[in-house]
């Protein structure tokens, strides 16, 4: 009774590991007006590899296999608000954050 048992939660644990990579294809990335992801939310185009400027953001979500570089600067450039530096954050796969300043253009990589 015990090999069946066995079988039987070994089939289980296969039939879950295919549908698994079918829900977690629902990439997607979003900014939030508030700290915490609250707040309006607005849906990253991950498919876009271009600079994108957007309106003053303080969190963000990514899940997808993607990075995007945050920039406190329009146009992507690096930097504190205002200022000329290396200051940038990349949100990672699969991660969310809060903005030391407001996030105003990204980038996919």
């Amino acid at each position: 009774m015990r090999p069946a048992l066995i079988s039987g939660g070994l089939a289980v644990l296969a039939s879950m590991a295919l549908v698994l990579p079918a829900n977690a294809s629902g990439e997607h990335a979003a900014f939030y007006t508030g700290t915490n992801l609250t707040g309006t939310k607005s849906a990253v185009d991950l498919t876009n590899r271009e600079c994108v400027n957007i309106a003053p953001q303080k969190s963000a979500t990514n899940i997808s296999n993607s990075e995007i570089e945050v920039f406190f600067n329009a146009d992507c450039q690096k930097g504190r608000p205002g200022e000329s530096s290396d200051l940038y954050y990349v949100l990672g796969s699969l991660h969310w954050g809060n903005y030391p300043f407001d996030a105003v253009s990204y980038r996919v990589r």
